[in-house]
Formats: structure tokens, sequence, C-alpha cells
């Protein structure tokens, strides 16, 4: 099961990030959580010391930050590539 935070939530409902996308981003994560192999789509693990492992998934301009529950896929946070690097360094 994908869980968004109530951040991503707000960017969906609030249409700041193209509805195509979000559509496409959705089923990648579907298809990680069923797999979980991360060779399917261009996704890589984060860097840096965050007290998760966490990993961003590349579609276009757009990235997802995300990383593995028990019970699924939590999606942190979905922008352009210059918002969520920034975001996250």
């Amino acid at each position: 099961m994908v869980r968004y935070e109530s951040a991503v939530r707000k960017q969906v409902k609030k249409r700041t990030i193209p509805q195509d996308v979000i559509r496409t981003i959705h089923n990648a994560l579907n298809a990680l959580d069923q797999t979980r192999d991360l060779n399917l789509f261009d996704v890589k693990e984060m860097r840096g010391p965050y007290r998760r492992t966490y990993y961003r998934l590349r579609k276009g301009k757009y990235r997802a930050i995300f990383y593995f529950e028990d019970s699924g896929i939590a999606v942190v946070y979905v922008g352009k590539r210059e918002e969520v690097y920034k975001l996250w360094e």
C-alpha cells in the first residue's frame, strides 16, 4: 500500500503537481510496493544523516521521496527536481 504524507496530499489537492505526473508516480510506487525491486525504475538511495533509509524516484523533472514501511511505502515529498534537493540538503 502506498501512503502519502499530509503535505503530499495537500499538493495533490491544490493541483500544484500535474495530474499525469501524480498518476505516473503512483503507478510506479505501486509496482515498487508489490515487487520491492528498485531496479524497475530510476530509484536511488538518498545519502545523509537520516533516521530512515530514504529513496528517490525520478520521473522526468519530478522526484518522489519515499521510504519503505512494513505495510508498504510512505511518500514524504513529491516535487520538481530543484525544489526537492533544496529541502533535503
